[in-house]
């Protein structure tokens, strides 16, 4: 059954790596609910976002190619550094910088303590009304030509943010770009730029882990294969699918199956019908 297991996981991770409802949630939630299942782990949530985040490098890679050869041909003095591109390209690194070093601090907490699943409820629910205070109060006027390096300093510790199960990687981005005053589109892609080098770096690292320790985890590594190439042609969809979504309607229904979720991840837990560790 694990290989069912895993393929229903991956299609988990594919559906939500990329709506701002968060998809090391789903991948906990769900992963506890699968019959003689339970909570697939921190280093398989990891490593099946590398799938998510190789349709980010598909779907996004002209814009991709062009900010790297605009942030070196502004380090050889090819073209001026105040160049959109070439600033984009620094404020990636800068960005990426608060999850890195919090991820390895916080790492044995991020592996248990921070999955449990009173606090994806809670974290739900919270970063659920802060999505929609965002979405409804930002004043959605810049793009991302605009951003300064302050600006991609904050997008970063909206990103770290996300190390916490219920965050949403792209949902904590997305509400802090909002509350910049950047537009639904901006904060959106930015968002999934922003998370390439955190996603590799971690995946990577927690790959090299697992393949080192001989995946102690519930699934090994043909499933976890599986699951993670899975996650990247349903999220290659689903990217197409959101940035087409968001570019006519708000993150309302997001907000509202965030709070339902997380309601309902409450009354299961008070009423003592699922664990809140696994």
């Amino acid at each position: 059954m694990n290989w069912l297991y895993a393929a229903i996981l991956g299609l988990i991770q594919g559906l939500t790596e990329f709506l701002p409802i968060s998809s090391s949630a789903h991948l906990r939630i769900v992963g506890g609910f699968l019959p003689g299942g339970g909570d697939p782990g921190a280093a398989f949530t990891a490593i099946t976002q590398l799938g998510t985040e190789l349709a980010v490098i598909v779907f996004f890679w002209r814009d991709i190619v062009r900010i790297i050869k605009h942030w070196y041909l502004s380090i050889v003095g090819k073209i001026p550094r105040n160049d959109p591109d070439a600033k984009l390209g620094w404020f990636i690194i800068l960005g990426s910088i608060p999850i890195g070093v919090l991820g390895l601090i916080f790492e044995d907490k991020i592996d248990s303590t921070f999955r449990s699943l009173w606090i994806v409820a809670t974290m739900l629910i919270v970063f659920g009304i802060l999505l929609a205070v965002a979405d409804s109060y930002g004043k959605q006027r810049l793009e991302l030509k605009d951003m300064n390096a302050p600006q991609g300093v904050l997008y970063g510790l909206f990103q770290a943010l996300a190390l916490i199960p219920g965050v949403s990687r792209s949902g904590g981005t997305i509400t802090g770009g909002l509350f910049m005053g950047f537009t639904r589109e901006a904060a959106a892609r930015y968002s999934f730029l922003l998370a390439i080098p955190a996603v590799l770096l971690s995946g990577g690292y927690k790959l090299f882990k697992s393949v080192r320790d001989g995946f102690t985890g519930p699934y090994d590594l043909g499933q976890t294969a599986l699951a993670t190439g899975i996650a990247f042609v349903v999220g290659l969809i689903v990217i197409g699918w959101l940035m087409k979504y968001i570019s006519t309607h708000s993150f309302r229904a997001f907000v509202w199956y965030r709070i339902a979720l997380g309601f309902l991840l409450f009354v299961l837990l008070g009423l003592d019908l699922i664990p809140a560790v696994a």
